[in-house]
């Protein structure tokens, strides 16, 4: 690091110091604070005892009416719970007849972390309530016990009669083969109960969403109470703090969201004046969230149109929601699939259109789920090593370059000629064709499926339950280290797929900074110098932000470093870069196969020199062996006529005062055949290709 570095290193600390004791509070302000701080504990205690007032000044007056004979539904205050239970081979539905709603719902396919099936809520959990303004009386579903009639597997009418005769039916009906369920409520006979100008219907829905996943954190991070706004697209409160929103616009559904599964109110006429709050609980409690939702929907009085809904309790499968809206009871597009979260636009796409297609083909084959996150790991290095590859070879025609940069920065030292250096440094850069950009550019093509998967296998239930290695399920952290007490910011394990991703990312970083060096001169690699310690700061902080992540993700980063890795070792023969500089840089020459290399304007060229006399004989080695040391590379041969490891050991050990280009050519120009190679007969040859001399080399 050098002066000027240093220097300003030491001004920002001091700035920044000076800006925290300048900007300090004030004793006055201070006590002004806790002042405001003791007033707003104060109103929080009152609000809270108002609460508790307003909640027995309710109960009071429940009991009141309770004892009021001249109730129109007196006979259904009072009378013993029952369950009813809808099931098919997906759900079992366990309705009560006290309020006339679901009370318990479990998924079948899908257990827990005891082994049983996972249960959404139950009656401790979850209240559904309906609330009608009446002429004389309010009419709130909870309050009454229900008679049902209709029973079936799949079919259920809760009913409410009226001491007049009419009746307040709630009909359910369980989709075949689906999570669904259809869901109507319509008087009979109550419209003279009921005021002319009472057009909606209040529903009051709570729930305290259970934790059903091993991680606490990772678990209520991707769990939300989400909504549809008609019309328009979807939207969330808050995952990680406490939320509350009035909402205008018209709703078509709204849900309260885990990780991987979701209760859904879907409306048919739309909800209307929707209040929603989402709070979250404290870790060890047994619940993420606790989510409320207060809202309106359409009711008739007269009982000629049904209020109609739906509601869903599934899992967060991305093509079953996507099945799921084909089921809609009205002709909207209800876009369910935007319950499993993908990302912003942009890696949504990614994840819609490519990766989950090519996750499912590959989960389709039968195989672990570890060995699918393997699969798609290497599917995904393969399509982007074209960008890799540049990559790699931008760095190498940079280090190419250097005694050259150096050259120019001894050329003009001074900082009034910097803009001539840089003036000659591009134009150094243009003949050569090497772009200073061409390192990261690539790279950064890359980030958006780097981030689309971030997004993608947190969200995938595919992955949830699933072992591999040590990992028991691939959703949630492995464990396989652990103690009793937290620890600050690592908790109580030790991921070990995480520790392997961090160190495979140090590892990475520490192999690009060295490339980098390699090609910075002058005061950038001095700078470099610093910026390598500030570069090992990020594979630290992954792990203190990924312990707690699933296994799974941490898994494939883990997978897509090493595979970095590997790829780095595969290309890193320098002669193979050198090799292809050349290539691009002399265009009389033909294209090779091997490099994928093709030259404009080398046809005529090549007719010409076809033409002229060869002047010695070549014979090919017949030992010689490819580029990459494996099989036998007759372009390369070409270009060299000798051997790989005499062509690499002279790549690498020119002087920097020698021209970059100059020693691959000074090893390509016409040399006698060694009598040792001679194997066979005899063969006519020139230069690299057929009637190609030292003499039509081109000129520098």
């Amino acid at each position: 690091m050098d002066k000027n570095t240093l220097t300003g290193f030491i001004l920002i600390a001091a700035v920044l110091i000076g800006f925290s004791y300048f900007s300090r509070p004030s004793e006055a302000e201070m006590e002004a604070q806790r002042r405001q701080d003791s007033i707003a504990t104060v109103a929080q205690q009152k609000a809270q005892m108002a609460q508790e007032a307003k909640e027995e000044a309710e109960i009071a007056h429940q009991a009141q009416v309770a004892l009021d004979t001249t109730s129109l539904f007196y006979a259904h205050r009072r009378g013993e719970a029952q369950n009813v239970v809808l099931e098919n081979e997906l759900i079992k539905l366990t309705f009560n007849t006290r309020g006339g709603t679901v009370q318990k719902v479990e998924l079948k396919e899908y257990k827990n972390q005891q082994g049983g099936p996972v249960t959404l809520f139950d009656e401790k959990d979850a209240r559904m309530q309906f609330m009608l303004g009446g002429k004389t009386e309010n009419i709130n579903s909870g309050d009454f016990f229900f008679t049902p009639i209709n029973v079936s597997d799949t079919t259920l009418t809760m009913r409410l009669q009226a001491s007049t005769g009419g009746t307040l039916d709630f009909d359910y009906k369980l989709l075949p083969h689906s999570y669904m369920i259809d869901f109507t409520i319509q008087a009979n006979g109550l419209g003279n109960i009921f005021a002319p100008s009472m057009k909606t219907l209040d529903i009051a829905w709570n729930e305290m969403a259970r934790q059903q996943e091993k991680g606490f954190d990772f678990e209520s991070r991707y769990s939300s109470l989400t909504y549809k706004i008609k019309n328009e697209g979807t939207d969330y409160l808050s995952e990680t703090s406490a939320e509350s929103e009035k909402i205008a616009e018209p709703l078509d559904w709204v849900a309260f969201k885990n990780q991987f599964f979701s209760c859904v109110l879907i409306a048919h006429q739309d909800f209307t004046e929707a209040h929603l709050s989402s709070t979250p609980q404290q870790k060890a409690s047994g619940y993420l969230k606790d989510y409320e939702a207060d809202m309106k929907t359409f009711f008739d009085p007269s009982g000629k149109t049904p209020t109609q809904m739906q509601m869903l309790f599934a899992p967060n499968n991305y093509h079953l929601l996507q099945h799921t809206n084909k089921l809609s009871a009205s002709d909207k597009d209800l876009e369910l699939e935007d319950l499993v979260y993908l990302g912003w636009p942009l890696f949504k796409w990614i994840n819609r259109f490519f990766i989950i297609y090519i996750f499912d083909w590959l989960s389709s084959l039968g195989l672990s789920m570890g060995i699918v996150l393997l699969l798609l790991t290497i599917l995904v290095k393969v399509l982007v090593y074209p960008t890799t590859r540049k990559s790699y070879l931008s760095s190498a025609k940079m280090r190419v370059l250097k005694p050259k940069i150096d050259e120019l920065n001894a050329k003009y030292p001074k900082p009034e000629d910097a803009m001539k250096k840089q003036q000659e440094t591009m134009q150094l850069y243009s003949q050569y064709g090497v772009s200073p950009m061409g390192g990261c550019l690539p790279m950064l093509l890359q980030m958006p499926i780097w981030i689309a998967l971030f997004n993608f296998v947190p969200n995938a239930i595919e992955l949830r339950g699933e072992s591999f290695l040590w990992a028991s399920d691939l959703s949630a952290y492995d464990d396989v280290i652990r103690w009793d007490k937290s620890i600050w910011l690592i908790g109580d394990h030790l991921s070990i797929f995480c520790l392997l991703f961090c160190l495979t990312n140090i590892v990475n970083t520490w192999i690009s900074m060295r490339q980098q060096q390699n090609s910075m001169t002058g005061e950038q690699a001095q700078q470099m110098k610093f910026m390598q310690y500030m570069m090992y700061i990020m594979p630290v902080a992954f792990f203190f932000m990924f312990n707690n992540y699933s296994s799974g993700l941490n898994y494939y980063y883990f997978l897509s470093g090493l595979t970095s890795i590997l790829i780095m070792w595969f290309v890193r023969n320098d002669s193979f870069f050198l090799a292809h500089i050349y290539y691009e840089s002399h265009s009389c020459y033909d294209r090779s196969p091997y490099l994928g290399f093709r030259q404009s304007g080398i046809r005529s060229q090549r007719r010409t020199n076809h033409r002229k006399k060869p002047d010695y004989t070549y014979r090919r080695p017949p030992h010689s062996r490819g580029i990459m040391g494996h099989g036998t590379n007759r372009d390369f041969r070409r270009l060299s006529g000798r051997p790989k490891d005499c062509i690499h050991r002279q790549l690498l050990q020119r002087t920097a005062e020698q021209e970059p280009y100059r020693s691959l050519l000074d090893g390509c120009r016409r040399r006698e055949p060694d009598p040792a190679y001679h194997h066979g007969r005899q063969r006519k040859r020139t230069g690299f290709h057929s009637g190609r001399t030292k003499n039509h080399l081109p000129e520098r």
